[in-house]
């Protein structure tokens, strides 16, 4: 029996789960939300995570029934993700490990949010489309190492969806793409807009660009609503990730937080059922950023042996998927 806390806070969740050999014990966390129009800064996020953290922690213990005395390892979000929020989760990981006398694990936070789909669905080997604020692949597992068969080439379409948001000033509570999804649930006309696959890649600055500048224009002259603009936004950015997974997979594995959206699994599940493959997807407990992944990607290193010391323990806000 393993027993094994994780620590996430690469963007602005602060999660801490805990996991017992593919159980999830308990999984709190935080979201740090902003006005509609605004981001969140990586100052401003690593300040929210301080001042919830040793909370969640408390919470995450006492929902699993769980003294630091059993755990076995303590996990942490090394990266990729915003370098302020990391180095405050990573320093309380450390000092957690070093209080309790644990051994630390570094997890990259691509394979966690994976091997947390893997723990979840049961799906074996499948690809696996991650998409999220900072990240859009096309992964799948090969020769003991995951491999990315296509990403984006610029910024990631969670990040698209979020600065469109922010464009027509659209709340971010819960989240800015839960509400881009609700609003275009009630969009009735559809705007041409840019669309751009590269091979196996997706390029999406060209759509967020156009938007950016044509979007007020379209909206004051009522040329259409911003209903419109959302349901138009999303069916083409979906399209485009539909597009270059139907070209790597035999069965699907959908992974981050833009994956949660109804209508992206709605349209992955036409694609897969017309190849005869299978489509697999959690709910917002599991695709949106938490502990459990986290803790989950350490206990598989952990079993295996790999250990984080503690002069190694840095984070990188540059880390590659490749780790299985």
């Amino acid at each position: 029996m393993t027993i094994v806390i994780g620590f996430e806070g690469s963007a602005n969740k602060i999660g801490i789960g805990i996991v017992k050999d593919g159980e999830v014990l308990s999984n709190p966390r935080r979201t740090y939300i902003t006005p509609p129009g605004q981001g969140f800064l990586p100052s401003e996020t690593a300040r929210h995570h301080r001042g919830a953290i040793l909370t969640v922690l408390r919470e995450a213990l006492d929902e699993a029934r769980l003294k630091p005395s059993d755990i076995d390892c303590v996990a942490y979000t090394k990266g990729p993700g915003m370098g302020a929020p990391l180095v405050t989760v990573a320093l309380v990981a450390r000092t957690v490990a070093q209080l309790w006398g644990k051994p630390l694990v570094g997890v990259n936070h691509c394979i966690g949010h994976i091997e947390m789909g893997r723990l979840i669905t049961g799906a074996n080997n499948p690809t696996v489309l991650y998409v999220s604020g900072g990240n859009t692949q096309v992964i799948a597992y090969s020769e003991r190492r995951y491999r990315i068969f296509g990403e984006t080439i610029d910024i990631a379409v969670g990040n698209c969806l979020d600065r469109f948001a922010r464009v027509i000033k659209i709340s971010n509570d819960p989240s800015p793409g839960y509400n881009i999804e609700q609003m275009a649930k009630k969009g009735k006309q559809y705007v041409e807009l840019p669309y751009t696959v590269k091979g196996m890649d997706v390029s999406f600055s060209g759509i967020l660009s156009f938007i950016e500048e044509a979007a007020h224009k379209m909206l004051s002259s009522g040329q259409c609503t911003a209903e419109d603009l959302c349901f138009s936004l999303q069916e083409t950015l979906f399209s485009m990730l539909v597009e270059i997974t139907e070209r790597a997979m035999a069965s699907l594995w959908l992974s981050g937080g833009p994956d949660c959206n109804l209508r992206l699994q709605e349209m992955m599940g036409v694609m897969c059922e017309e190849r005869g493959a299978r489509l697999f997807a959690t709910d917002e407990r599991f695709c949106i950023d938490n502990g459990a992944m986290i803790a989950q990607a350490g206990w598989e290193m952990f079993r295996v042996g790999q250990i984080t010391e503690l002069p190694d323990s840095w984070i990188t806000q540059r880390y590659r998927t490749t780790w299985r």
